[in-house]
């Protein structure tokens, strides 16, 4: 078992930033992709970022391009959503996730394992 615990979250207004960050702990031996998803209420969670075990691959979703850097310290067994220039529209829960022996996670099936989800709210 992996146990994914987010902070970070908060209230900003539009054009400011956060970082995330999603401390692992656990059964952590083994190697996990991990992912940014969020859920804005009334859709569904969605994909944000992923990055491979090592850090050499990340992929974003179009809508935070540009503006979300992810990245991760294996050592501290931490990943981070840097976010910058941030809207209205990024208002949601921002979960993490961890899939084992892959090298990304973009859809919430994939997910072996969540966190609990921190609330980012951004005023305009």
């Amino acid at each position: 078992q992996v146990q994914l615990v987010e902070s970070g979250g908060g209230l900003v207004q539009a054009g400011g930033s956060l970082r995330l960050a999603c401390a692992a702990s656990g059964r952590t031996s083994e190697s996990y992709a991990m992912g940014w998803f969020r859920q804005a209420p009334g859709k569904e969670r969605e994909f944000v970022a992923t990055i491979s075990w090592g850090g050499r691959i990340t992929y974003y979703a179009d809508s935070v391009k540009g503006r979300f850097t992810i990245s991760r310290d294996n050592a501290k067994k931490t990943v981070y959503l840097q976010m910058n220039s941030l809207r209205p529209e990024d208002t949601a829960v921002y979960y993490c996730a961890a899939r084992a022996g892959h090298a990304s996670v973009v859809s919430t099936t994939e997910s072996d394992y969540w966190g609990q989800g921190t609330q980012v709210t951004v005023s305009s």
